[in-house]
């Protein structure tokens, strides 16, 4: 009701907006309509890519088989990927090397992150590390770690336990500045010490926001896996994507690009499922 007791006039938009009506800022949208939306781009690039690849023999093609085979030869090169590169095997070294990267990354990240979120002077002492690791090219560690540590397991292990910690320092150091200082200022009133005070104020609270990071941390290792095992060739999804691209068939870089993002994706699944496990009220509060 407006202040002369009539009822106000509807809003209208204007006629920029009315033309544009369907494509509203943070509106709401029903439960299909994203999986719709979702599947419009990807039925789009299997489109194309069926389309420059269609033709029986290579001349008849806008794309060289050698470049980039169509749909149909990737699905049927899956056995010879599957047996004839012991895809099971080579999938598992990969995921070894991801789990021992990421585990080493954590030894030395986590104290090292909460430690810089929680005391002013240990962050002031390693935040030009951090800063230096941030502006440092990831491609950069191959050849470092090469030098360092040969060819061996322990240098796939260095180099993705270095990426990692990179990436989560700053995620970690981040969690434990985002907790608010009443928290502190209640338990230092309570008669916490500051290793109290750090240990079960800080770190407790800043758990999901950790645990997050860890989460994300640990899907951006699979795109970290490709550079570690460029100098294995034969062992890892690494080593099979090198093989195919020297030797062929080509069809099988396809399909490991596509088993990398499928196995990316259900972990981070099960990275969910225990975050969810772990802090239910997040949930309830969303």
């Amino acid at each position: 009701m407006s202040a002369t007791g009539e009822d106000p006039a509807p809003t209208r938009l204007g006629p920029a907006a009315e033309r544009g009506a369907w494509l509203r800022i943070r509106e709401p949208l029903p439960v299909w309509m994203p999986w719709v939306l979702g599947v419009v781009p990807i039925a789009v690039l299997l489109l194309a890519w069926v389309a420059v690849t269609a033709g029986r023999i290579p001349e008849e093609r806008l794309i060289s088989p050698t470049i980039l085979p169509s749909p149909l030869e990737v699905v049927r090169s899956v056995p010879s990927l599957w047996f004839d590169r012991a895809l099971t095997r080579n999938l598992a070294i990969s995921f070894t090397r991801v789990l021992a990267g990421f585990l080493a990354a954590l030894a030395v990240a986590f104290p090292l992150g909460v430690s810089m979120g929680a005391f002013s002077k240990i962050k002031a002492a390693f935040t030009p590390l951090t800063v230096f690791g941030a502006y440092l090219p990831i491609p950069a560690l191959v050849p470092l770690t090469l030098s360092l540590f040969g060819t061996g397991e322990s240098q796939k292990v260095a180099f993705l336990g270095l990426a990692f910690g990179i990436y989560l320092v700053p995620l970690f150091v981040a969690a434990v500045d985002a907790v608010d200082d009443t928290y502190l200022k209640t338990a230092y009133t309570l008669g916490a010490t500051r290793w109290q005070a750090a240990s079960r104020v800080l770190l407790p609270i800043a758990w999901p926001e950790i645990f997050q990071a860890m989460r994300l941390g640990f899907g951006i290792g699979w795109s970290y896996i490709l550079l570690a095992e460029m100098v294995d060739v034969g062992r890892g999804v690494g080593g099979i994507i090198i093989t195919s691209q020297r030797r062929g068939p080509r069809e099988h870089i396809y399909l490991v690009l596509l088993i990398i993002v499928a196995v990316a994706f259900l972990t981070d699944k099960v990275w969910v499922a225990l975050g969810r496990r772990l802090f239910p009220y997040r949930e309830a509060t969303r």
